[in-house]
């Protein structure tokens, strides 16, 4: 039955959180607690969701723990997939494994370096901190090796840009708040339409539209806007332009990180992994530099050609931003890393 365009979308968890929580459930039996039915996490904004345990296993020295992924309403392709933790003694601190259906990294330009399991950093800090956390309170050691698994996780990535990436054998353990927020085309760019009306309402003269949570927040805290001036961009800069063009504020500033940011340079108007992907030969021409051709991720590009590309992609970004407005309206752009770092900006 299709959904009404007007009901509210269920948001979801990321397999990150699936995996703290499995991982929790599953270090308190090894360290001498019953199994519990359900387990409660904390997420990196604060959040404290309450998970339940589907899946139980273990054997010498080792305990195994499964949630089921629900990515709320959205079109996540591992909705309903059952993310399992085994945790065992270790030593050296907390040390991560691939298990069945998970990733391992085999090129550069990721943030997790080649030969690793494909566990993101923000994920990596999740389980971490529930380590430290859970030894703290029943007196044990930290020193635990961490083996995610996704049965049937192969199969899903092929349908991924894993890939593509260098990720082999599995999907990613991924998310940077824990939360997965329901894709929707109309409903998210009419969020965006909302988001400026109500900036222009309130007299707003800087807006600022961002493609995630770590670019807006330094946006954010660079020129000190307000709250009602963060419109939630994210993929859509299409959507966000085509609209601001109609309905003017005096500056917009757009910030992103270096993937999203060299697909707006390079003329991409919807800058998700599905629908664009950077042009690493159009990218080695502009730059001449072609060693760039064979890059794997715009992340790697910068790493071979540093300043020089990332004031490209500012410049050219800003270029194809102003194509889209009217000449009263000021724009700039703000390139970040993934730590939030600003690396370039154009348009100042």
């Amino acid at each position: 039955m299709a959904r009404k365009p007007d009901t509210p979308l269920r948001r979801g968890w990321t397999t990150g959180a699936c995996a703290t929580a499995a991982t929790k459930a599953a270090l308190k039996v090894l360290w001498g607690e019953a199994r519990p039915d359900k387990i409660r996490i904390t997420l990196p904004k604060g959040e404290r969701p309450e998970f339940e345990i589907t899946h139980w296993d273990q054997g010498d020295g080792w305990i195994e723990a499964g949630v089921i992924k629900d990515a709320g309403d959205d079109p996540d392709i591992t909705h309903g997939a059952l993310i399992i933790a085994r945790v065992a003694a270790s030593v050296g601190g907390v040390q991560f494994r691939a298990g069945t259906g998970v990733g391992t990294v085999t090129m550069p330009g990721l943030p997790i370096p080649p030969g690793e399991p494909a566990i993101n950093p923000v994920p990596r800090q999740m389980l971490s901190d529930v380590v430290a956390q859970l030894a703290t309170r029943l007196g044990q050691q930290p020193d635990i090796e961490i083996t995610i698994s996704i049965p049937g996780g192969a199969a899903m990535a092929r349908k991924t840009w894993n890939p593509r990436l260098g990720i082999k054998g599995g999907l990613s353990i991924l998310g940077t708040t824990g939360i997965v927020r329901p894709f929707s085309c109309s409903s998210w760019i009419a969020s965006i339409h909302r988001g400026i009306d109500v900036a222009r309402a309130d007299g707003a003269t800087h807006v600022a539209g961002c493609t995630g949570s770590t670019s807006e927040k330094a946006v954010q805290t660079l020129y000190d806007l307000p709250d009602h001036a963060m419109l939630d961009m994210g993929d859509f800069a299409g959507g966000l332009l085509k609209y601001l063009a109609r309905n003017p504020v005096e500056r917009i500033t757009i910030g992103g990180g270096i993937g999203k940011m060299t697909k707006l340079a390079q003329g991409a108007r919807d800058l998700h992994s599905g629908r664009s992907q950077v042009d690493f030969v159009a990218l080695a021409d502009a730059l001449d530099m072609p060693d760039l051709k064979s890059m794997n991720t715009a992340l790697q590009a910068y790493e071979t050609a540093g300043d020089f590309m990332v004031s490209w992609v500012a410049e050219h970004a800003l270029e194809n931003i102003r194509a889209m407005l009217p000449d009263d309206i000021k724009a700039d752009t703000v390139v970040i890393d993934r730590q939030g770092k600003i690396l370039a900006r154009a348009g100042i």
